[in-house]
Formats: C-alpha cells, sequence, structure tokens
C-alpha cells in the first residue's frame, strides 16, 4: 500500500509467540482500516550482577533490527498490504509504548500467559500499557485449544 494513513496502530514486537500474535492482529487491523502500521521494538543492555561486562563487541541494536524484520517478514511476508514503518529504540518496552502511544490512534501488545492461573494475567508491560497509554490498547491473548 502507497498511500500514508494519518491513522497509526502500533504494536509492540519482543520476538516471542505472543508478540507475533500481536504483530498478526495489528497487521490485519490496519489492513482493514487504512491505518499505518508502525513497528516497536525496545530492547535494553543485559543486567549485570557483581562485575562490569565488556559488551563492546556486541551490537545489541543491530541485533534487534534483524529481529524484528524477521518477526515482520513471518508474519507479512515480503509484500506488506500496510503502510510499514518500524522503530528500534533502547528503552524498556512498557515506556516506550506509553511514549509512543501519545501519537497512535492504536496500541496493541501480546499477552505472555504461562500455564492455567498465569494465562488469566496479563504481563507486566500489557498491564503497564493498559493503565498508562494516551490511546486505547488492545491486548492479544494466545491462541490455545480449550484444556
Amino acid at each position: 500500500m502507497t498511500e500514508i494513513s494519518q491513522n497509526v496502530i502500533i504494536v509492540g514486537v519482543d520476538g516471542s509467540e505472543a508478540s507475533t500474535d500481536a504483530l498478526r492482529w495489528a497487521a490485519r487491523q490496519a489492513h482493514l482500516t487504512g491505518a499505518t502500521l508502525k513497528v516497536i521494538r525496545a530492547w535494553q543492555l543485559p543486567p549485570q550482577y557483581g562485575f562490569p561486562v565488556d559488551y563492546s563487541d556486541a551490537d545489541f541494536d543491530e541485533e534487534a533490527r534483524k529481529q524484528t524484520q524477521q518477526a515482520i517478514a513471518e508474519v507479512l511476508g515480503t509484500d506488506p498490504q500496510v503502510h510499514l514503518v518500524t522503530e528500534v529504540i533502547q528503552s524498556p518496552p512498557a515506556p516506550a509504548l506509553i511514549d509512543a502511544s501519545a501519537t497512535a490512534d492504536l496500541l496493541v501488545v501480546g499477552s505472555h500467559g504461562r500455564g492455567a492461573f498465569a494465562r488469566m494475567l496479563l504481563g507486566s508491560v500489557s498491564l503497564h500499557c493498559v493503565q498508562h497509554a494516551i490511546c486505547p490498547v488492545v491486548v492479544v491473548r494466545p491462541r490455545r485449544p480449550p484444556t
């Protein structure tokens, strides 16, 4: 799609299955509504325990970009049917998505459920977004067969 929409749907991706489901949902919604799909990947340096670690030869930003492009290719293929924008930033994910929600019409995030009890709960990032985003939020639950 070549026309740029003024409506923006933001989706947070982190390489997980839950974020892939969120990307799939957001892409379909963007296609149906003619919105621009903005894919955001926020990353942080790994934690250090007790002594400094030399990360000088690691390119975390580039690795995050590659993983984001792989997720997009997996979900949308090589010819996305939506106007697509990507942003990879060094930041904790929840604040990055909250900041981005100020210029969005919709924010889409995945839910990380683990086990029967945890499936009833939202992940910390999705919960933070639901509580603090400036625009409406959709939390995409994983597709699981009934148990």
